[in-house]
Parts: C-alpha cells; sequence; structure tokens
C-alpha cells in the first residue's frame, strides 16, 4: 500500500471544520502542530500599521494514495483556500516508506479495494 502525506497550513480558527471534513472523506487520522506562524504575499496590517501575526496550525495527514486528492479537494473547500486570501494551502507528498501504520493497512485494504 501506498501513502501521502497531506500537508495542510491553515488558521487555527479552522481546525476543527478541516480536521472534520479530512475524516469525512476518508482520513484515518491527523497530527496536529500549534501556533505556526507564516505571511502570504503582503504581511497583514492593523491599527498604526503594526504586523498582525494570526496564529496558524499545520495539519499532517498520512492517508491512502488513492484516497489523497479526494481528502485534499475536501480539505481545499471546507478551507476555502481558494476563495478567499490568506485562509491556508494545502499539499501532498509522496511517502517512500513507513512504519506504524499496520493497523491502518488493515482498515484500509478493503476500502480501497471496493473504492478501485
Amino acid at each position: 500500500m501506498r501513502f501521502k502525506l497531506i500537508v495542510a497550513l491553515v488558521d487555527d480558527e479552522r481546525t476543527d471544520a478541516i480536521l472534520e471534513s479530512a475524516r469525512d472523506a476518508g482520513a484515518t487520522g491527523s497530527t496536529v502542530i500549534n501556533n505556526a506562524r507564516g505571511e502570504g504575499l503582503k504581511k497583514a496590517r492593523g491599527i498604526l500599521g503594526m504586523a498582525i501575526n494570526a496564529q496558524r496550525d499545520v495539519l499532517l495527514f498520512l492517508v491512502e494514495e488513492h484516497r489523497s486528492r479526494t481528502i485534499l479537494e475536501a480539505i481545499a473547500e471546507v478551507g476555502e483556500f481558494d476563495e478567499t486570501s490568506g485562509t491556508g494551502i494545502a499539499f501532498q507528498i509522496d511517502v517512500e516508506d513507513a512504519v506504524g501504520v499496520s493497523h491502518q493497512i488493515k482498515s484500509l485494504s478493503d476500502t480501497v479495494n471496493q473504492a478501485i
């Protein structure tokens, strides 16, 4: 079984909704790294021109490759990444090898075989 790593960098207020949508789309788990910092093309400015640093979360999903695009699209839709500037980004990376996922492989095998 082959895996992809989906990385989503999101506003912390959208984290729970994105986690739920990823699970509904087939993700079997996630890792959340809180309090990351990020900025887009332009730094957000507040009162008196002071920079605003919005808190971000980094969401990591190790998913089966046949489900990865569906999960990525669900994350993008709920996160409104393409509709609203500065809400976040998500991307996927090929995973060469993984250990500690044998319990997930057993539960995914039947589901993935039915989908293919």
